[in-house]
């Protein structure tokens, strides 16, 4: 029978990886929402005017600039950081976004101003796929945020998706978001400022987090612990066959482990003892590859992945079964939900 590497199993499955579709809201209250009431001479307030009424982004910083320069401390700074701070998380194109992010921290460098855009700017740098910058900017912001949700929980599913593609240089700080972002779930800590129907989509995460995790501890060869993680997200979305596959190679591993074992045992009572449990091994193989490949019926996405599995079912089953093959499709469709 084949015999497939584990770790190569999880990391070779390129086609597999999360489709992110992520953004990154403003999470913060707006200041003027804060302190309505908040009355600054005139000329200061035609100044703040003009950074509103300015036409595009350039000409708002321009505006903010001159303000900030006139009355670095007016009692109206904290309302135009967080005008600008808006504008910056309203922009779409992630290179705009993540040029206007830069200038803002170059121009509001109060920490509770640069504080509200960092999100935005790691943001900017996920969409446009440079990791290294997201990675190294969300260190020092999530140090200072023990409640940043949305930021964890995206750059957990950009870490894992750059460990299936064998770069594992974030793994250390992916695993650490990923199980921070679980640790909130779970509690339910929702952010203050965090909107409610945001909070339930981060929420649904969940299961996918734990995958991913799961994928983490077997890169850093901890199958164990990756089991721990598959379980829950099953019993979390019992639909996946991911998991389910996962689940199969890891148990696949303990197979191949006491197949060799009892390989290399002489002819005796030692042998025949350890047979059976050799036996009963590959029988949770074979049910972990029978539900991924039933789960992924019809379900084009992960086509690959069910003829890949298929393969090696099949060798197994006939193994257990007096090399046929009789009965083996039904066996799947028992594992089909409805």
């Amino acid at each position: 029978m084949k015999i497939r590497s584990l770790l190569s199993h999880a990391l070779l499955l390129g086609f597999l990886i999360l489709t992110l579709s992520i953004s990154i809201t403003a999470r913060f209250l707006i200041p003027q929402a804060q302190n309505p009431k908040i009355t600054v001479p005139e000329a200061e307030a035609k100044s703040a005017k003009a950074v509103e009424t300015a036409k595009d982004t350039a000409a708002k910083f321009a505006a903010a600039e001159e303000f900030l320069k006139k009355y670095p401390a007016s009692k109206a700074r904290p309302q135009i950081a967080g005008y600008m701070a808006s504008h910056v998380y309203g922009i779409t194109d992630p290179t705009e976004k993540s040029a206007a992010a830069q200038k803002y921290i170059a121009v509001f460098t109060d920490p509770t101003e640069t504080k509200m855009v960092k999100p935005a700017l790691i943001d900017s740098y996920v969409q446009l796929k440079q990791f290294d910058e997201a990675f190294e900017n969300a260190a020092p912001y999530l140090a200072n945020d023990p409640e940043d949700v949305q930021i964890r929980v995206m750059l957990a599913l950009v870490g894992a998706d750059l460990v299936r593609s064998q770069n594992v240089k974030h793994v250390k700080a992916t695993r650490e978001y990923g199980m921070k972002a679980i640790e909130l779930i779970e509690a339910d800590k929702k952010p203050a400022a965090l909107e409610n129907d945001v909070w339930v989509k981060e929420k649904a995460n969940l299961p996918t987090l734990y995958q991913q995790m799961a994928v983490i501890s077997l890169v850093e060869q901890k199958p164990a612990d990756a089991q721990i993680s598959l379980e829950k997200a099953v019993k979390l979305n019992p639909s996946d066959p991911f998991n389910q596959f996962l689940l199969g190679s890891i148990a696949n591993m303990d197979y191949q482990t006491l197949a060799q074992t009892a390989q290399g045992l002489p002819a005796g009572k030692s042998k025949d003892e350890m047979m059976p449990k050799v036996h009963a091994q590959l029988d949770k193989v074979i049910e972990h590859f029978a539900r991924t490949v039933a789960l992924a019926t019809g379900k084009e996405q992960y086509q690959r992945l069910s003829a890949q599995v298929m393969e090696d079912l099949t060798v197994y089953y006939k193994y257990r079964h007096n090399n046929s093959a009789e009965g083996l499709q039904k066996y799947i469709d028992g594992y089909k939900l409805p």
